[in-house]
């Protein structure tokens, strides 16, 4: 048996934005094994609870997911195979087609929204840790 001799890091020696981007890689790889025994991926929850509130035509949908037309495309390809979502032609524009959950792709959502705050513990419920959250996530994206 060999045991290492390397001494656990100091974290409170950590500089703030380290400490941040490491509890973001933890949290995001626990998060995507969560969704991969759901049969997503991060983008896929993406598409999914944007088009909870009804069908969308690709493009809106990946410029609301803020990603591009072909990285949508094949989000969606894997989101209607596994039986997630539909793409039917629009009946307003026949050259476009509107993705929409179906009752399946809601309740994968739905279990996904729930499994989340296990995912972090205490921290997925904690109204405070969130603010902070979104506040960062606004100053930060405002270049403050």
């Amino acid at each position: 048996m060999t045991v290492s001799t390397t001494p656990e890091p100091d974290l409170s020696t950590w500089p703030t934005g380290r400490l941040l981007a490491v509890a973001a890689r933890l949290a995001e790889q626990r998060w995507a094994a969560v969704l991969a025994g759901m049969g997503l991926t991060h983008a896929g929850l993406i598409a999914l609870h944007t088009l909870r509130d009804g069908p969308l035509p690709q493009r809106s949908l990946a410029q609301r997911c803020q990603v591009t037309d072909q990285t949508m495309s094949r989000t969606l390809d894997r989101l209607a195979k596994a039986g997630f979502v539909t793409r039917a032609p629009d009946p307003a524009d026949a050259r476009r087609h509107l993705t929409r959950l179906t009752a399946h792709g809601r309740t994968v959502h739905e279990q996904a929204v729930r499994a989340e705050p296990a995912l972090l513990g205490g921290l997925g419920d904690d109204g405070a840790f969130r603010a902070r959250l979104l506040d960062l996530i606004t100053r930060l994206s405002a270049g403050d």
